[in-house]
């Protein structure tokens, strides 16, 4: 622990539905979701007006549906984003030479590495200007936590959202801990979460009165001992500027090249449950689980499956590497088993996103997505009756909350598509008023997709410069 408030937690404010509602002034002040917007698709991120109707990151698109039919669905401009968390990336590294990135929207600063704060003041001065910055650049609102230590600012930006600053002085930390949930913690993820509490243990403070020795009693030696260290405010983790790729396996070669299946299956049951272990002692979970397979000619057969988030389920793991084995042909024998986790990060809003867009593709959702309709708007409709459908339409695609321009009107954004046409509202990030809707057929010669248009006005003295903000 820092003696100093100097460990800064930057988390963007509903980053993919607010970067969506500065770039379209008629969703500004109204629910917005982005996601898959297929069957199978899962909620990116919702904004604070959608979250107010129970919709959350990695609930099923068709439950958020349910819960706010009138709310834009929106499929994530991942370009877009990523061009935002470049230009608040670079801000951060204005700071320190110490960013870690955990996501596009979220990441620890070392402020005391570069010399932009030494106490409590220097830290929140250090804060403030950073979230002005923020606002500036690139028109959206960020929260930001100051602590000592990593898991602190984390927990002090969760505490400032949406667009606030807490900082959290050293030496009130088991204060400040003591009746947050056990889940608060890194590492304690729903299995282990459950496991505590069958014990007894819900609150942060229960761990501290259960004492190390339970702990470790309870979910293993180098798990227990960080849970306890945690519990009591220590966090020892370095912000570090470059995270490497990390991943959890185990396995075991036999003396004897196994070929019964059903010996096989237990195997790989019994490695999956050790890997877990060691995931959660390392204090991750991970999104693909992989099988390793080296059958008695020494081939060595790999199969992976990504789920839809990340886990540290013993189930999950099981039932995956139980479902990839029944892949692969074991029948000539077996002598090596392997069982593996990887993609090892924090529940991220940008893994979402990534789960959300594949499953939306390969359930075709892209291809006509359904209309958004505006909340308190009436539902979109053709400027005149005479707009025909064609027999045969040209293959477009037309994503809903994708931009677009037209030869006549401009820019706009597609506001949904399907059975041939294409709504469209004719609106920019910077426009003062919402745009006016128009529909087309999806082979209007006139209409094609076009960039993400810059979500803050650039002066023209700064056109040229290296803030230009998009």
């Amino acid at each position: 622990m820092r003696p100093a408030p100097t460990v800064l937690h930057l988390d963007m404010d509903a980053f993919f539905a607010a970067a969506e509602q500065a770039a379209k002034p008629s969703l500004r002040g109204k629910p917005v979701v982005v996601g898959g917007l297929g069957p199978r698709g899962v909620v990116a991120t919702a904004s604070y007006e959608a979250r107010r109707f129970g919709i959350h990151s990695a609930m099923p698109m068709a439950q958020a549906r349910r819960l706010a039919p009138n709310a834009a669905y929106l499929v994530p401009r991942f370009a877009l984003y990523r061009t935002v968390s470049e230009q608040v990336m670079e801000l951060l590294g204005r700071l320190s030479p110490l960013v870690e990135p955990l996501s596009l929207d979220e990441a620890f600063v070392d402020l005391e590495a570069g010399g932009s704060a030494a106490d409590a003041a220097s830290a929140r001065a250090t804060g403030e200007r950073l979230r002005r910055d923020i606002r500036a650049v690139t028109g959206l609102t960020g929260s930001v936590g100051l602590a000592g230590s990593k898991m602190l600012a984390k927990i002090a930006s969760e505490q400032a959202k949406p667009d606030g600053l807490v900082l959290i002085e050293p030496g009130t930390e088991r204060e400040l801990l003591g009746p947050m949930s056990v889940r608060t913690l890194p590492g304690v993820g729903p299995a282990t979460g459950e496991h505590l509490r069958r014990a007894g243990m819900t609150t942060i403070a229960d761990l501290t009165e259960a004492g190390e020795d339970e702990l470790v009693r309870l979910v293993g030696k180098a798990h227990g001992t960080s849970l306890y260290r945690m519990a009591s405010g220590h966090d020892d983790r370095p912000v570090v500027a470059e995270r490497e790729t990390k991943s959890v396996s185990v396995e075991d070669t036999f003396d004897v090249d196994l070929h019964d299946r059903v010996r096989v299956r237990t195997e790989v049951e019994r490695l999956a449950e050790r890997c877990v272990r060691r995931l959660r002692e390392s204090g991750h979970s991970g999104r693909t689980i992989v099988l390793k397979v080296r059958r008695y000619d020494f081939s060595t057969l790999t199969r992976s499956e990504t789920l839809r988030g990340p886990t540290d389920d013993p189930g999950v793991v099981r039932e995956a590497a139980g479902r990839l084995l029944e892949s692969l042909d074991t029948t000539g024998g077996v002598r090596l088993l392997g069982v593996g986790v990887t993609g090892l990060t924090d529940y991220t809003q940008e893994d979402l996103f990534a789960q959300a867009a594949a499953d939306a593709e390969a359930a075709g959702a892209l291809d006509e997505p359904d209309p958004v309709v505006v909340p308190g708007e009436p539902e979109p409709r053709s400027d005149t009756d005479a707009v025909a459908v064609a027999d045969e339409v040209a293959e477009r695609h037309w994503p809903a909350g994708h931009d677009v321009r037209h030869a006549e009107f401009g820019a706009g954004w597609v506001q949904g598509s399907g059975v041939g046409r294409v709504t469209v509202r004719f609106e920019e990030p910077t426009s003062a008023v919402p745009g006016r809707v128009r529909t087309f057929r999806t082979d209007d010669p006139d209409l094609e997709l076009s960039e993400p248009l810059p979500l803050v006005a650039v002066p023209p003295d700064e056109e040229a410069g290296p803030r230009a903000p998009v």
